[in-house]
C-alpha cells in the first residue's frame, strides 16, 4: 500500500478512534456486539501476521465491519456491509486515510458479508473474511447461533429429526438447523492457510458438541 495514502496516525490510535466510533454508531444485538468486533480484530490481526496483510487495512476494516448491522431476518441483510462500507469511508477519511486505502477498506468490509456474496480479491479482504467467519463457529459459533435463534423466536431443534438426517434443513425454525445448512459448511469457504486451520480446529469441535447433544435428546 503506498504510504502517501495512509494516515499519519499509528494504528494504535486508529484503534482507539475505530472502537469510539462504533460504541456510539454501530446497532449492537445479541451476537453482533462490541465483544464480537474486539474478537474479529484479535484473529485479523493474527491472520493478517500469518498472511502478511497490511495491518492499516485489515485492523480498521475489522473494527467498523459492522458498523451497519441489520437483523438476520431483514430483507436487506445482503446490502448491510455495503452501507458499512460506505460510512467507514467516510469516518476513515477524517482520520486522514486516502482514495487507495480507502478502496481497500471498503472492499474489505464489503466482501466480508456471507450474504453479500462478494467475492475477496485482496489478501486484505480475505483475512477480514476469515476473521468474522471464525467468530461464527467454534465454541463462540455455537453460543452465538444459540443467542440470534433465541433472540427470533426459533424452536432449538425438530424432535422428530433434530441432525436432519430425513429432511432438509430449515434454519428459520428450527437453531440445530443452522449447522447444516451453514454452519458445518463455513470451513470449505476460507481463503487464507492460516484461517482454514483454524476453520477446521473449530468445526471439529461443533460436530464435537453435535455428537454430545445427540447423546442426550435421542
Amino acid at each position: 500500500m503506498n504510504t502517501n495514502t495512509l494516515p499519519k496516525l499509528s494504528l494504535e490510535a486508529i484503534e482507539q478512534a475505530c472502537e469510539a466510533y462504533i460504541s456510539q454508531h454501530m446497532a449492537q444485538d445479541s451476537a453482533h456486539d462490541l465483544a464480537h468486533i474486539k474478537r474479529v480484530v484479535v484473529s485479523a490481526r493474527q491472520l493478517a501476521n500469518a498472511e502478511g496483510a497490511d495491518p492499516f487495512i485489515v485492523v480498521p476494516a475489522a473494527w467498523l465491519h459492522d458498523l451497519v448491522n441489520l437483523p438476520k431476518n431483514h430483507p436487506e441483510r445482503h446490502l448491510a456491509s455495503g452501507m458499512a462500507a460506505e460510512q467507514a469511508s467516510v469516518f476513515l477519511s477524517e482520520l486522514g486515510y486516502a482514495d487507495g486505502a480507502l478502496k481497500a477498506i471498503k472492499h474489505s468490509i464489503t466482501a466480508h458479508s456471507y450474504s453479500a456474496a462478494v467475492v475477496p480479491e485482496t489478501v486484505e479482504a480475505k483475512v477480514v473474511q476469515d476473521a468474522d467467519r471464525l467468530d461464527a463457529i467454534g465454541a463462540i459459533g455455537v453460543a452465538r447461533c444459540m443467542m440470534v435463534g433465541g433472540q427470533l423466536g426459533r424452536e432449538l431443534y425438530q424432535t422428530l429429526d433434530p441432525f436432519c438426517e430425513d429432511r432438509r434443513p430449515d434454519d428459520t425454525t428450527f437453531s440445530i438447523d443452522h449447522f447444516y445448512n451453514k454452519l458445518l459448511c463455513l470451513a470449505d469457504s476460507f481463503q487464507t492457510q492460516a484461517g482454514k486451520a483454524e476453520a477446521k480446529r473449530r468445526t471439529a469441535f461443533m460436530e464435537t458438541f453435535l455428537d454430545q447433544l445427540r447423546s442426550e435428546i435421542v
